[in-house]
Formats: C-alpha cells, sequence, structure tokens
C-alpha cells in the first residue's frame, strides 16, 4: 500500500535516492544560514535588538547543514549537486519571496520595510519546515539511523516558528499590521506554487532513481496536485495566520551545538 511512511522508507533505504534527498535538504539550510548571517549584519540600527536572534536563526540553519552531511558521511556518501529545479530557496528568491541575494551582498543598511519582508518570508517557509518535521518525526522519529536527526531539526524549526509570530505580532501592534499581512499572503501564495513545482521535480527525480512504475509515479503526481489545489483553496490561511506562540523568546540565546551522527 502507498503511503507517507513507505514513500520515505523507499527513499531512506536507497543510497542513491537518500544521497539526492540529504543534498537537497543541506543546500537549502546552508543557502538560509547564509542570509540569515548577512541579515543578521545589515539589521537597520532602529531594529538592532532583532540582530542575535536573526543571527541564532542562521546558526541554526547552518547547524542543519551540517547535520544532513554528517547523515551523508555516515554511510560514505558524498552530496550531490542539487537539480536546479529542485532548488526551493532559489526559485522562491527568483519569484522575488524573500530579500533579493543582490540587496544581501551590499554593505547598506537594511531598511525596517526589508526585515518585515524577510519575517514574513520566514513564517511562511517556518511552517512549511515544521509541518514537514512533524510529519517525519510521526514515522521515523524513533530510527536508528534519521530519528535524533529529525527530532533536533524539529525541535529548531519550531523555535524559528515561534520566533517569528512572536516578532511580527510585536511589530504588527507598532502599526505595520496591514504590510504584515499584505506581505504574508503574498508570499504564501507564490510558496505553494513553488513547493507544487518543486514536490513534482523531486518526485520525478526519485521515481527515476528508485525505478518507480508510471502507475505509482502518476499517483504521487496526483497526490501533489491534490495538496496544490488544497493549498491555494483554504490551506493557506493557516499559512498568513499570526497567533501569540506557546514558547516565548525561542531565539533569545545562543544556538545549540550539532551532535556528532
Amino acid at each position: 500500500m502507498l503511503s507517507a511512511r513507505s514513500l520515505f522508507q523507499e527513499i531512506l533505504d536507497d543510497d542513491r535516492s537518500f544521497r539526492l534527498f540529504c543534498s537537497i535538504a543541506a543546500s537549502g539550510e546552508a543557502q538560509g544560514g547564509w542570509e540569515n548571517g548577512r541579515i543578521a549584519a545589515l539589521v537597520p540600527q532602529s531594529m538592532r535588538d532583532l540582530a542575535p536572534k536573526i543571527t541564532r536563526h542562521g546558526a541554526d540553519e547552518d547547524k542543519h547543514g551540517r547535520i544532513f552531511h554528517a547523515l551523508l558521511r555516515k554511510r560514505g556518501l558524498d552530496p550531490v549537486e542539487v537539480p536546479p529545479e529542485t532548488d526551493y530557496t532559489m526559485l522562491l528568491e527568483r519569484r522575488g519571496i524573500g530579500l533579493a541575494h543582490e540587496k544581501l551582498y551590499r554593505d547598506e543598511p537594511l531598511t525596517e520595510q526589508d526585515i518585515l519582508v524577510y519575517l514574513a518570508h520566514s513564517r511562511i517557509t517556518e511552517q512549511r519546515a515544521a509541518d514537514q518535521m512533524v510529519m517525519l518525526i510521526k514515522y521515523f522519529g524513533d530510527n536508528a539511523e534519521v530519528g535524533r536527526a529529525i527530532r533536533m531539526i524539529s525541535n529548531d524549526e519550531d523555535n524559528h516558528l515561534a520566533y517569528c509570530h512572536e516578532e511580527l505580532l510585536r511589530l504588527a501592534r507598532k502599526g505595520h499590521g496591514r504590510t504584515i499581512q499584505r506581505v504574508l499572503r503574498e508570499c504564501a501564495m507564490v510558496e505553494i506554487q513553488v513547493y507544487h513545482q518543486v514536490g513534482l521535480a523531486v518526485m520525478e527525480r526519485m521515481g527515476r532513481l528508485l525505478g518507480w512504475p508510471a502507475p505509482k509515479a502518476a499517483l504521487l503526481a496526483a497526490g501533489i496536485h491534490s495538496v496544490y489545489a488544497y493549498e491555494r483553496l483554504a490551506g493557506w490561511r493557516k499559512m498568513v495566520t499570526l497567533t501569540p506562540p506557546e514558547r516565548r523568546d525561542a531565539l533569545g540565546g545562543p544556538a545549540t551545538a550539532a551532535p556528532v551522527f
């Protein structure tokens, strides 16, 4: 029977698909780490109190990249080049979501509007990451090979999401509420499209590596299309809603070290 558990188990069991999965994940996390590091360095003076939290956010994502590389090394595998059509962070940037790398390369302070855009973009992408990790914990949280890594990353993603909620709500109370809601909606609708595009590309690559028959590939594609349709119709509302988080000041301390896997 085809299920999320059986699908991920199949990817986990094959070195080629596992190598691609970890390479894609590591690349995205490393990119997020770099972006957060640059944003922290360029925060405007009026919002310097956010710099340590943005730094912590980037350090966590760098750590996640190292964890995925460690999982590869544990199997004696090297990372592979990430196919462009599966590069979630690059495709989001090309669609104008988040802060353009051209801006981050400059040594010029960002604006308060830039920080609102960064936080709104992070709120959307961290929701996606947190939800994915919850699913992986459900199926593989006790897995001897990847369970420990999944649990650590999931805890960090929950912290990142709580931080985004808390800071966006704080800025909304200062009069930025309409701008925040507009940017959240714009980010969510584009992210849903990009996630759909990347999901199809990843499944197509995995199908080739694992030799999936056409009916199985078609069924998986139909599932990805149905998720896309739901998110376009109603699921986006979850991504733009702001609620006071249970975890307060979630990024208020130093980043935790990555264990040896």
